[in-house]
């Protein structure tokens, strides 16, 4: 496949080369994913930013909003997926594909109600960085680096992120700095997707980052403006969906006064939730939620003209928190990968109103299963 060769990969695409490994497992008795933990093991950081090669199925997920002026913004997100095919695993070869590593990056373009997008793969040996030649990709152990071609997310200490990527008609290169210590998402770091303890993930989160640098649209140059906010996530994980979860809608969001609002739900076909969970943090207090307090409402829906799919474009999400309404800033943020991971999803740019209708936060909704149900 060329390095440039376009598609749609979503965090729950993912999941679908985890379950592909799941299966390749079964024919290679010789790989053996990290077990599941009966008691949450502590995260460590910095090593804990760095890539878990020996789990299944891991990603490192930037959403974030970039003012240009007090009239013009952003939405961008970069994401690096790495997948562990066990089959390969057991192999000598320098040239073995033993993970896969893909990268996806997407712009929107507020003010003409346009989504940029493109994709990247390319296989990884597992040895360390800079090691193999062969290597077209790579994940740091110990710290945040990742690379796939010309695009990049690594961790400058304690100057932060920085991310580049450049698509066909946009490009990224942004600075990202921590203002708040990591979030620990679920119990200390292990979060629970489902009714039974395997299905989890290890998940933390860096809100409220400052962005700095500069994007490139349409062979424009803009620089960052102050207030330019990301997010981060990290999860890592050997765990599937529940049994009957059709997709599931995802919320992250930096409020404006400073704290950090996570929410989730993993439906079934009927549309109920399997499962769901978040935290919202202010200050220095973190509450966690338990099953059952974080319960989504769609209020209004959206036809996508493509895919024909309806999404929930607005939601009433209850939460210990508040009641929040959460609203994609415009509808036209779905991405279609049907050409090859089969999967078309929604994911996008959304302002967060407060029970009393004022603006309280900015942040990115993913929403997957409603042009087809994932196939796991």
């Amino acid at each position: 496949m060329s390095p440039r060769k376009r598609f749609a990969l979503s965090r729950r695409n993912a999941l679908q080369l985890l379950a592909c490994g799941a299966a390749a497992s079964s024919a290679a008795p010789g790989s053996q994913y990290a077990p599941v933990p009966g008691t949450p093991a502590a995260l460590q950081f910095p090593g804990d930013f760095g890539a878990h090669p020996a789990f299944q199925t891991e990603w490192w997920y930037v959403t974030g909003l970039v003012w240009i002026d007090a009239q013009t913004h952003y939405g961008f997100q970069l994401t690096f997926f790495r997948s562990q095919i066990a089959s390969a695993q057991s192999s000598a070869s320098k040239l073995a594909a033993k993970h896969l590593v893909f990268a996806h990056a997407a712009l929107s373009d507020v003010q003409h109600k346009t989504l940029h997008s493109d994709q990247r793969m390319a296989r990884w040996s597992g040895l360390p960085a800079g090691s193999n030649p062969a290597d077209l990709a790579w994940a740091r152990m110990g710290d945040t680096g990742l690379q796939l071609h010309d695009w990049s997310l690594s961790r400058q200490g304690s100057e932060g992120l920085h991310a580049r990527a450049q698509g066909k008609d946009f490009a990224l290169d942004l600075q990202l700095a921590p203002s708040q210590p990591v979030l620990l998402q679920g119990k200390n770091g292990l979060s629970r997707k489902g009714p039974s303890a395997r299905h989890f993930s290890y998940y933390y989160s860096l809100p409220q980052l400052e962005v700095h640098g500069q994007i490139r649209v349409q062979g424009r140059q803009y620089r960052a403006a102050t207030g330019s906010l990301a997010w981060l996530d990290h999860e890592w994980s050997n765990a599937l969906l529940p049994p009957g979860a059709v997709g599931w809608d995802w919320i992250g969001i930096n409020m404006l006064d400073g704290s950090a609002l996570t929410a989730f739900q993993v439906r079934d076909q009927s549309g109920a939730a399997l499962w769901d969970g978040g935290s919202f943090r202010a200050g220095k207090t973190l509450y966690t939620f338990a099953r059952g307090e974080a319960v989504f409402q769609a209020t209004h829906w959206w036809r996508s003209p493509r895919s024909q799919a309806r999404y929930p474009v607005q939601w009433r999400v209850r939460t210990p928190a508040d009641f929040y309404t959460v609203k994609a800033v415009f509808e036209a943020q779905e991405l279609d990968s049907s050409g090859a991971t089969g999967t078309i999803y929604w994911e996008g740019l959304c302002d967060v109103l407060d029970s009393s209708g004022r603006l309280v936060g900015r942040g990115y909704l993913e929403m997957t299963g409603y042009a087809a149900p994932l196939r796991l």
